[in-house]
């Protein structure tokens, strides 16, 4: 994607899970979320996608154990917007 400026933005988008608040409780679901956030960039790399910085996987998973829960996106245009950025909104 080519902007007017000249930049270029590959076509691409983060991947996220979401997890109901009421599946959030149970022990097989919080294991299953903090083993695939704290293991994501080595799991992503081995099916050829683009980990995310640590910084953007730490605050994922401090999300999650603050028990979070809304999105960062809120109709806003969001290209150019790095990760660490839209996890650090306010959630929506």
């Amino acid at each position: 994607l080519t902007i007017k400026d000249g930049s270029y933005f590959p076509l691409s988008r983060p991947v996220f899970i979401y997890v109901n608040k009421k599946s959030r409780e149970k022990k097989e679901v919080s294991d299953f979320v903090n083993y695939y956030i704290t293991n994501a960039d080595k799991l992503v790399t081995s099916v050829k996608y683009v980990p995310l910085t640590k910084k953007a996987y730490d605050l994922g998973l401090k999300r999650f154990k603050d028990n979070q829960s809304g999105t960062g996106f809120g109709g806003e245009n969001d290209i150019g917007a790095k990760i660490e950025e839209i996890l650090a909104r306010k959630l929506k």
